[in-house]
């Protein structure tokens, strides 16, 4: 019996009904759109029949923490789940089949449960001998028959129709398309000799797989330790001492039961919540580890913060702390002279952080893009930094290093002359009307002792309101200072300096 969850939700807690859809390398991971959007599909394709939707980037980290919860609901009602991948776990069926009166009253049996108090559209579960079947016939269902039971006589009837691309591997699925070969039942009429001697023992079980004899054992996980600590304050408290002082009992608890399990947090989690519903969650970094009076820090902290925002309106009615990552004990050993410089520096800003709000204390990272100012990533202290363009994507045009290291953050706008006091043009071509003389920068004349250029970068041409195109220059003025100059539409601006 397995169970496929349309991963829709972005984070914890999200009750949002708009369509959603995870893209990673243009293609979908996951969706929850009703009108489109299948698994597998280009990212374009999607947005066509479901303008609405909105892509969000693929995060593994993010859907195991989503998906979390509903694990925990399901082991609730049946233990011994393994979860295949966010969004896709199995069990075995025969416990719960006995306990609930049959396979297909066990899996309505869960699907009820799950949808009990929460949004979780396109929940569904298939029955069948093997994890693959059973996750083909949880696919094959439909919101008025959520779940689907194959028996075991039928199970190589109802895979035969299914295309080869539900195998998963698009290097065989490629090959065999190009044999001839589109369905599961056309791939397991093949020879299972000739398949293992072209393909090897991932082909072999590639083969079994269409088929219909998964040998493949469900592996029940092992549930986590409960490593959080929540307090409830009845009535709620409207002062921040107050709160940071009822966390204590709690944060000794919290940081004991990691020790119980020779763990260490490096990243905690504060979930702050208001008696009329408002919700403050951060995740806070130590450049070590933390203990109870850190923990209790960043309560405090976090409640200033949101105090100062207005985020929480009311008293606090529930404070609740969990480890986001946690590492082996042994390798945070406390110094023998005391914290280090970078502790002290991660408390001081910390601190200055809380005062001053959550972008109050910035922190520059490097993005992806053409432009320099499009690079320059100011990412708040304490998080990760989260870049809409990935540093590793191809950037034609982009400029390469070393960098400058003055970008202004606005173009400055400067003249570029030439020996008679003509300003200098670039055609279509990237020819030069003359060559560079003179740079005006904020009303002063500086003359150019060498230059190097155009590069011309061109983007966006199929967009008639977002296409660019520009021509870069490297020049060096009289005092030896170099200036990245950007010559577009006839006009020169400076946009970063070689200091």
């Amino acid at each position: 019996m397995a169970g496929d969850r349309a991963r829709a939700r972005a984070d914890r807690g999200c009750r949002t009904r708009r369509d959603r859809a995870r893209e990673h390398r243009g293609g979908l991971l996951g969706s929850s759109t009703r009108r489109g959007g299948a698994t597998g599909q280009r990212r374009r394709d999607a947005q066509a029949r479901c303008p609405r939707a909105q892509i969000v980037a693929a995060d593994p980290a993010r859907d195991q923490r989503a998906f979390s919860p509903i694990v925990s609901r399901i082991e609730q009602l049946a233990p011994g789940v393994q979860i295949i991948r966010p969004g896709l776990c199995a069990l075995r069926a025969r416990g719960p089949a006995r306990y609930y009166g049959g396979e297909s009253a066990a899996a309505c049996e869960i699907l009820d449960a799950l949808a009990e108090g929460d949004d979780l559209p396109g929940v569904r579960a298939g029955v069948a001998d093997g994890p693959f079947t059973a996750e083909q016939a949880a696919r094959a269902t439909g919101p008025d028959a959520p779940v689907r039971v194959v028996p075991t006589d039928e199970t190589a009837a109802f895979l035969a129709p299914l295309p080869v691309t539900v195998l998963a591997d698009d290097e065989l699925a490629h090959l065999l398309s190009r044999l001839g070969v589109h369905t599961l039942g056309a791939f397991a009429q093949l020879d299972p000799t000739r398949i293992r001697d072209r393909f090897g023992p991932r082909g072999q079980r590639l083969h079994a797989l269409a088929t219909g004899a998964d040998s493949r054992p469900i592996t029940a996980r092992t549930p986590p330790p409960e490593l959080d600590r929540e307090v409830l304050f009845e009535p709620p408290l409207e002062l921040a001492e107050q709160v940071a002082f009822g966390m204590r009992v709690a944060a000794d608890e919290f940081i004991s039961g990691l020790g119980a399990h020779d763990l260490v947090c490096t990243e905690l989690r504060v979930r702050l919540v208001a008696e009329r519903g408002e919700c403050s969650e951060r995740v806070w970094l130590a450049p070590g580890s933390f203990d109870a009076s850190a923990v209790v820090d960043r309560v405090r902290w976090q409640l200033a913060e949101a105090a100062q925002n207005r985020v929480l309106r009311g008293g606090v009615a529930q404070v609740r702390i969990e480890p986001a990552a946690v590492d082996a004990a042994s390798a945070h050993q406390p110094a023998i002279f005391g914290p280090g410089a970078e502790e002290k520096v991660h408390h001081a800003l910390s601190r200055v952080q809380a005062m001053l709000g959550h972008r109050g204390v910035l922190t520059p990272a490097i993005g992806g893009g053409r432009w320099l100012t499009e690079r320059q990533v100011l990412v708040p202290w304490g998080d990760r930094a989260m870049v809409g363009a990935e540093r590793s994507r191809p950037w034609p045009g982009s400029l390469p290093p070393p960098a400058p290291a003055t970008v202004f953050p606005r173009p400055q706008t400067v003249d570029v002359t030439g020996a008679e006091g003509v300003c200098v043009e670039v055609d279509e071509r990237g020819a030069l009307s003359a060559a560079p003389a003179q740079l005006v920068e904020a009303g002063r004349r500086r003359a150019i002792v060498s230059w190097a250029g155009p590069w011309t970068v061109d983007e966006r041409g199929w967009d008639a309101a977002r296409a660019r195109r520009a021509h870069r220059f490297q020049v060096v003025d009289a005092e030896q200072n170099a200036w990245l100059l950007i010559c577009q539409d006839g006009r020169w601006a400076a946009e970063a300096r070689y200091d």
